[in-house]
């Protein structure tokens, strides 16, 4: 994964809690802070679509009619 250099304008207080916190690496720590946010935006657009697809009635009967295969020995060895 490469990186790129980027400009930001941040305010002064940002920038005070930023260098208070980031321990001289600033870019390490944004880049931590931001994938931590993105793993967290992620994870909430899943749940958010799990949840839709339960609320769907077609989608439900659809995992109802392949649960019911599964375990109909087809492929089973014998």
């Amino acid at each position: 994964m490469g990186k790129q250099k980027i400009g930001l304008t941040l305010d002064d207080n940002l920038i005070a809690f930023l260098d208070e916190v980031a321990q001289g690496n600033r870019s390490e720590y944004l880049n931590q802070l931001l994938a931590s946010h993105r793993s967290s935006v992620l994870e909430a657009k899943m749940i958010a679509g799990l949840e839709e697809d339960r609320k769907n009635p077609d989608y439900l009967q659809e995992i109802e009619d392949w649960d019911s295969v599964v375990g109909d020995g087809i492929d089973a060895l014998g």
